[in-house]
């Protein structure tokens, strides 16, 4: 499976990415809003293997891509949409873009292509995104796509010694089509 922007092509993961992935997750600015306090090697193997696997699954629910610059092939993130179960018309969005990438409007382009993907592909009805609230970067994404603030689930994450709430936002196919 493969997405493609002006700028980014979206396409499945391979063990070739390893290094790539290994290099942004392991960036302080990186783990800020994650729980863990370092990501090693081992743990960036796992994440990438339990990513393949869920290519192959029958029916497949989970669609997270690697996120790459179109003019130089380099991997510079994730994105990706995901069911709860086969027969649901509702999906959770998340992305993640190395951070020497910030600020280009690239985690904005990629979800873009995924929400697209979700509602003329998949058929869905809903696409939610759970975001850290203190993580402005990644709420601007969402709103600048036109999910709507649905709420606040207060200090229902504790990680990094802290307890961290969580906004909910939410867009329906109905709502995606009048914005494009």
């Amino acid at each position: 499976m493969q997405l493609e922007t002006k700028r980014l092509i979206l396409r499945e993961y391979s063990a070739y990415d390893l290094a790539a992935v290994l290099a942004y997750q392991t960036h302080p600015a990186y783990l800020r809003y994650y729980p863990w306090q370092r990501r090693t090697r081992s743990q960036v193997e796992s994440f990438l293997h339990q990513l393949i696997e869920w290519q192959t699954d029958q029916p497949r629910l989970k669609f997270q891509l690697a996120v790459e610059l179109r003019e130089t092939g380099d991997l510079i993130g994730s994105c990706g949409l995901r069911k709860s179960k086969d027969d649901s018309f509702e999906g959770e969005v998340g992305y993640e873009i190395d951070p020497h990438y910030w600020g280009a409007g690239y985690a904005t382009e990629a979800t873009e292509a995924i929400v697209t993907f979700g509602f003329d592909t998949l058929q869905l009805h809903r696409i939610f995104a759970s975001v850290i609230a203190n993580n402005a970067g990644s709420r601007r994404v969402v709103e600048k796509l036109g999910f709507t603030y649905e709420g606040q689930l207060r200090e229902n994450q504790r990680f990094k010694d802290r307890w961290w709430d969580t906004c909910l936002y939410g867009l329906l196919k109905h709502e995606w089509h009048k914005t494009l």
